[in-house]
């Protein structure tokens, strides 16, 4: 399991670096979109240096109190995988490695969204289309290369700890470190991101609009470059970051819960025929699988000059959400069958076909409240038209509205 794992992992890296290649050869636009892009390209790169060089000396400060912690101050445990000393070696370890490859996924998803917008840009100008695929495989580059590299991480661990002697049920205990460095850059790089975007926004709108009479979104004014800048190390940096952390995170916790219930079945004379690594392993391989259903779907996004976008973005959704209800069927009856319960791996199947239904909902409800073709949307715009007053309490009531549809198909 953890070598098909890791095959599907290194095929989707390389599929990876085959997007961003081609988004790289495409054109890159007219002189003075160069040079717009340039000023926004070295700023980002220069925010995150000096965040990175932030992080990198806090990390090293919580590094050394997770190895005092774990080796001189927690009390053993008769359940632990090894010494505590050991422990201390492994989880802080394990902790600077998931730091790394938090910082790595969310500068590859900078180094490549910065270089996708101007070739967008610059595509637009002669076919939607090709604008929209150099658009979505420039995101795509990122978010394979994100959870790529969270399988390659844990199951790398996975593969290192057991070659050092520590039992399989025992690994994701001395893991936790990974996702724990995972989320310490996320949380820098989405606050920081965040904060310097949401200044340079508002402070581009009051000086630029207010004050000196330039359009919104106008390169004269240097608070626009900030802005954009922003949006980069916020909203591609840090959300890669972000997204990094939450697939190590999920992957581990779903890692000691199967351990959990390989235990309990197998105490219970009801063993998963692909016994306790099947069990444990079954979040890596469902992830792994949707990595290839993503893959499809991305490539089979294109669009004709008068359709909507959304249309298309919307095709590649199907074809990818189908691939992996597919791909999760697969594992759940290889990896979750019981011999004594027939159908034991079917109710396991229907938790994850709830749970892609969900996210289908999501789509649908996050397009009707922000498309203009809806009635939300539409409401706030008539508002506008009448005042400032009536257009915030118009648009906080379909904020209100519109968080209260996914709580009742969450519940």
């Amino acid at each position: 399991m953890i070598p098909l794992v890791m095959l599907i992992s290194v095929l989707s890296l390389a599929f990876a670096v085959y997007l961003a290649r081609e988004v790289l050869a495409a054109d890159e636009g007219t002189p003075q979109m160069q040079e717009i892009a340039g000023a926004i390209k070295e700023g980002a790169e220069a925010f995150l240096r000096r965040q990175n060089a932030t992080i990198f000396g806090i990390g090293l400060g919580v590094a050394a109190l997770i190895f005092v912690l774990y080796a001189f101050v927690r009390p053993p445990n008769p359940n632990d995988p090894s010494t505590p000393f050991n422990m201390a070696v492994a989880t802080t370890l394990a902790f600077c490695f998931g730091a790394l490859c938090s910082g790595v996924s969310g500068y590859v998803g900078m180094f490549v969204s910065i270089r996708a917008n101007l070739r967008t840009a610059s595509a637009v100008r002669s076919s939607l289309n090709r604008a929209l695929q150099l658009a979505l495989r420039g995101g795509a580059v990122s978010g394979l290369f994100v959870v790529a590299m969270s399988l390659l991480g844990v199951g790398g661990l996975f593969v290192l700890l057991k070659a050092f002697g520590v039992a399989e049920e025992k690994i994701p205990l001395l893991i936790v470190g990974y996702g724990f460095g995972a989320s310490l850059v996320a949380l820098f790089a989405q606050l920081g991101g965040g904060i310097y975007t949401k200044a340079a926004d508002v402070g581009a709108d009051l000086v630029g609009k207010v004050e000196a009479g330039i359009p919104e979104d106008d390169p004269r004014n240097p608070a626009v470059i900030a802005d954009l800048v922003g949006d980069n190390v916020g909203d591609c940096a840090g959300r890669g970051a972000d997204l990094f952390e939450s697939t190590a995170a999920e992957n581990i916790g779903a890692m000691i819960l199967g351990a959990g219930l390989a235990t309990a079945a197998a105490k219970a004379h009801v063993p998963f025929a692909a016994g306790l690594p099947g069990v444990m392993l079954f979040p890596l391989v469902a992830r792994a699988f949707g990595l290839i259903a993503s893959i499809v779907g991305v490539m089979s996004v294109r669009t004709d000059e008068s359709e909507d976008p959304m249309s298309a973005l919307n095709r590649g959704y199907y074809v990818a959400a189908g691939l992996a209800f597919l791909g999760f069927g697969v594992a759940t009856r290889w990896l979750l069958d019981v011999p004594e319960r027939p159908h034991a791996w079917l109710h396991f199947f229907a938790c994850g076909l709830v749970g892609i239904a969900t996210s289908q909902a999501f789509v649908y409800i996050t397009q009707y409240y922000t498309e203009y073709r809806y009635r939300p949307v539409r409401e706030i715009a008539a508002a506008a038209q009448t005042g400032p007053a009536t257009t915030i309490i118009t648009g906080m009531s379909v904020a209100l509205e519109c968080t209260a549809v996914p709580t009742i198909v969450i519940s």
